[in-house]
C-alpha cells in the first residue's frame, strides 16, 4: 500500500493502462478486461485489475497534468513492481 493506491502486493499486473479521467479507466476495465476487480478507489481514482486474452493488466487513472500523473507512476513503479506503463486516452 502506498500513499494513493491502496492495493495490496500482487493486486497489480506487470503492465498498466495509465488513463488521465479515473471513469475512463473504470470503463475500460469493465468493458474491455475480463473478471476487472477494483483494487483502488482512493481519492476517486479508479485502478483495477483483470485479463485481457488471458494476460494479466491493469489500469489505473491518473489525474490532469503531470504532476498527478507522476504520482501515480512513481507509486506504480516503486511500491508494486509495474514494469510497463501505457498512457491512453
Amino acid at each position: 500500500m502506498s500513499t494513493h493506491i491502496e492495493a495490496k502486493e500482487g493486486q497489480i499486473a506487470k503492465v498498466v493502462l495509465l488513463p488521465g479521467d479515473p471513469l475512463r479507466a473504470k470503463f475500460i476495465a469493465e468493458n474491455f478486461f475480463e473478471n476487472p476487480v477494483c483494487y483502488n478507489q482512493v481519492r476517486g481514482m479508479f485502478g483495477y485489475t483483470g485479463t485481457y486474452k488471458g494476460v494479466p493488466i491493469s489500469v489505473q487513472g491518473t489525474g490532469m497534468g503531470q504532476p498527478s500523473f507522476s504520482i501515480y507512476a512513481n507509486e506504480l513503479f516503486q511500491f508494486y513492481g509495474v514494469e510497463k506503463a501505457i498512457r491512453v486516452g
